[in-house]
């Protein structure tokens, strides 16, 4: 079995935990496809993705599902594939739309024990993050990644404990306004590269921010605390 050594580390019955949970990730691209990659080699048994976009050439240098094998293909499509390469009996549902506030309930989203937010739209990210809240769903979401090239530096806290992150401050000021007053988040503390006139981005970022996002989601589940 391809998690023998995983069980070695946190036991039979939290491997059991893990087979038995749903975790959904919203947007697989730069952070969520290494996200899903992560939570299907640690043995979580069911999964959904949601994403509307397809692969192209500029997402080749950060995105693990980009390669030029995989071009214009929907990237839940090869990441479903991929997830049943590293096991084939997980059940990965996979839905090739844009999640907005007019679709949300459409995804069933209380079903899951765990919500992973890698959404770039601030407007559809606020949505999805109001949504598991008023519903009781656990949810964390990926902040930028962006415009950063030094070692990477990313950990977990709260929303309103976040600094040198412009979509976390954007998302404080609104989050605040809609009395959502708790959010768990992974975020760099280093500064963004400045200079920098459009949105930059180098692998080593968005992997390392999932590395974050995924120990949290696994862990939480087999119920070791953060």
């Amino acid at each position: 079995m391809f998690t023998e050594k995983t069980k070695m580390l946190i036991g039979e019955t939290a491997m059991k935990i893990l087979k038995n949970s749903k975790v959904c990730v919203v947007g697989v691209g730069g952070v969520g496809g290494f996200v899903v990659e992560m939570l299907a080699r640690s043995g979580v048994g069911n999964l959904c993705l949601i994403d509307f976009d397809k692969v192209e050439k500029s997402n080749i240098n950060r995105q693990i599902v980009a390669l030029n094998s995989t071009l214009e293909k929907f990237k839940v499509d090869v990441m479903k594939a991929r997830v049943l390469d590293i096991n084939p009996a997980c059940k990965v549902e996979t839905f090739q739309r844009k999640l907005t506030a007019k679709n949300i309930k459409d995804f069933n989203l209380p079903q899951f024990d765990f919500i992973v937010d890698a959404i770039d739209s601030i407007t559809d990210k606020i949505n999805l993050i109001v949504f598991c809240k008023q519903n009781n769903i656990k949810i964390v979401s990926a902040m930028g990644t962006g415009n950063r090239i030094g070692l990477p530096n990313y950990h977990l806290t709260d929303i309103f404990k976040t600094s040198n992150d412009g979509l976390a401050k954007v998302l404080r000021k609104k989050l605040k306004v809609l009395q959502i007053n708790s959010l768990d988040v992974v975020v760099c503390a280093d500064n963004v590269d400045e200079k920098l006139q459009e949105p930059a981005s180098i692998v080593w970022h968005p992997a390392n921010s999932a590395c974050i996002l995924s120990a949290f989601v696994v862990n939480n589940l087999i119920g070791r605390k953060k």
